[in-house]
């Protein structure tokens, strides 16, 4: 074993390696681990040599595995199951269990021993939440149904390959079992989860009180406890025989909600993404890569081919039989199975330690790498094309779930577009710094909440939770940007529509890019002029109806730029959403604006 000694060149070779590969894999819409493992295959041993794998990489990819677990459990809240319920179990379910058996008997047929088909078995049924999520905001998907049952298949299965890949490793550890070595491993196991949930449930809400109360808290305290809290766990799940991973997984989830205060949970949450997703796993993904022999195309082809037919085709048919019962449909089912495709850090993790811990070689270990790879390319190919196909028959079903619409800034404008919108039901919720206009706005009939919309606290106030759409309408753009950002980053509002005025540089359209949002009204304006106009009742209100589809901006040049503002757009059926730059106005549809 060679000296623990610090090589930088060759560590800042892997995070170079590690940020172009993720950045590459964003930018084609996929996950950043995706990236990371192609690029740690081509610059490793493997092929080009440029990186190697040393002491020191071994060391933080290990260390990347426990935070990445950690974080995982902090990002998965039980409560999304209610919304998936029945048809999310379904799901999970086949499409864990379809695959699990074929994975397994495949390597079975080609001579492999039983806990290695286990190993791959593990590895073929589960499924990357991390892999769908921004697909479903690049699909417009939020909203429907799909979405829901997509993310609560994910955690489920992923809970479930955990815990029997932790039961695995308790056997693989054990050797040979009588009776009486089976009760004591299931013992184990059944303590270790009893403390975790006891742990958990009552003692980490109990010091995230005593914490609370010290006067000199702060963040970094914060983060300091759930490393402590994350590596303790850890060494429970070791000492009851399992494996660490499964100790930093159930941390996660219970420190998501039992541990900080709110005001500063969001920051110590994304400083632990900075420091796990954005510095320590992409050290394990890179250095997965320096293990796959690419030789398994010429020595195990039809084994490599196999495995990837069974796991795709095991996960989107097994999802589709289970999925019957739902009452959905054998075509959602077949579109949730597509969704649920792709593999990603649970799969290699699983991999990676099965390859350690010697129960899987290094072409079986290559093999799972390559499938993560190929099945991860296909979602969003086949998800597109499945939603389609629902769509066009008018079988894409968008549930309710978040229906509220934030506002940033009362003023005249806002309090106009927010009569019209809240007309068939109140879903309109403001937010404002100046006092004086938030008790106009209560005074109008608005649920106004008064503070900082960049904090937060205050955005939880403001129901940020519950809104799909972030409308940001004050005579500030910077202001308008910043809260659009925090609405999208902490709070998944993914449909946010800015005001930009006509001073607002190039530097705001960039921003607006890179925070996926619109302009409302489609175009910049200088908001004073039109609130005076309509606060002093000099202004007339038109409807026009659109004869021919056309898009916003167009509609905005046709009807002239700067002496009209466009409110609300307005369908066939009375429902009204907000006048803004991404949308088009189809035929028979009516757009509501001022003169």
């Amino acid at each position: 074993m060679e000296d623990f000694t610090l090589n930088i060149l060759n560590l800042f070779l892997v995070l170079v390696a590690a940020w172009l590969g993720g950045i590459a894999s964003k930018r084609l819409g996929y996950p950043p681990i995706l990236g990371e493992l192609i690029i740690g295959i081509l610059l490793g041993p493997t092929l080009l040599g440029l990186i190697k794998e040393t002491e020191t990489i071994k060391v933080l990819a290990e260390i990347g595995i426990t935070l990445l677990m950690v974080y995982i459990g902090i990002e998965i809240d039980f409560a999304d199951l209610k919304k998936a319920s029945w048809a999310g179990l379904l799901a999970a379910i086949g499409g864990f269990i379809v695959p699990f058996v074929l994975g397994y008997y495949t390597i079975i047929y080609f001579g492999g021993t039983p806990t290695s088909g286990l190993f791959v078995a593990i590895a073929v049924g589960v499924t990357s939440l991390a892999t769908k999520s921004r697909i479903l905001v690049d699909l417009k998907l939020l909203n429907t149904r799909i979405a829901y049952v997509l993310m609560a298949g994910a955690l489920i299965s992923d809970t479930l390959a955990l815990v029997i890949f932790a039961g695995i490793v308790s056997f693989a550890d054990a050797g040979s079992l009588d009776l009486a070595g089976l009760l004591w491993v299931l013992g184990k196991a059944l303590l270790f989860f009893t403390g975790t949930i006891v742990i958990g449930n009552y003692l980490l809400p109990i010091l995230g009180k005593r914490i609370s109360k010290f006067k000199n808290q702060s963040s970094t305290m914060y983060f300091t406890m759930i490393l402590i809290i994350a590596f303790g766990y850890a060494e429970l799940a070791e000492l009851a025989g399992m494996h660490s991973i499964l100790g930093a997984f159930m941390a996660g989830l219970f420190i998501r909600d039992n541990l900080f205060p709110k005001n500063i949970a969001r920051e110590v949450q994304k400083s632990f993404y900075d420091v796990s997703i954005g510095f320590m796993a992409p050290i394990f993904f890179v250095s997965a890569g320096f293990n796959v022999n690419i030789n398994v195309f010429q020595t195990d082809l039809v084994m490599m081919l196999t495995i990837v037919f069974v796991a795709i085709v095991g996960k989107i048919f097994g999802t589709m039989l289970f999925y019957l019962p739902s009452g959905h449909g054998w075509r959602e089912g077949i579109t949730v199975g597509s969704g649920m495709n792709g593999r990603g850090a649970v799969e290699i993790i699983i991999a990676g330690i099965g390859l350690e811990m010697g129960i899987i070689n290094q072409s079986i270990f290559s093999i799972l790498v390559f499938m993560a790879i190929f099945t991860t390319f296909t979602v969003p190919f086949m998800l597109k094309w499945t939603t389609t196909w629902l769509r066009n028959r008018g079988e894409l079903i968008h549930v309710d779930g978040r229906k509220g619409i934030l506002i940033l800034g009362v003023n005249p404008i806002s309090l106009l577009l927010a009569k019209h919108l809240n007309e068939k039901e109140p879903i309109v919720h403001m937010v404002d710094a100046n006092l004086e206009m938030v008790e106009l706005a209560k005074e109008r009939g608005f649920e106004c909440t008064h503070g900082n919309a960049l904090k937060d606290v205050v955005m939880e106030q403001a129901k940020a939770n519950e809104c799909s759409v972030f409308i940001g309408i004050t005579g500030n753009s910077e202001v308008n940007l910043l809260a659009a950002q925090v609405a999208r980053e902490n709070f998944f509002i993914y449909n946010n529509h800015i005001l930009l005025t006509k001073d607002e540089g190039g530097a705001g359209k960039s921003i607006l890019e890179a925070i996926k949002a619109s302009t409302v009204f489609a175009m910049k304006v200088q908001p004073e002029p039109w609130n005076q106009k309509i606060n002093s009742g000099n202004y007339v209100q038109k409807t026009n109806t659109v004869s021919n589809s056309t898009k916003t901006r167009d509609w905005v040049l046709k009807h002239g730029k700067g002496k009209i503002l466009p409110l609300i757009i307005q369908d066939k059926e009375g429902k009204k959403r907000v006048f803004q730059y991404e949308d088009t106005i189809a035929s028979g549809e009516k757009v509501i604006y001022i003169t």
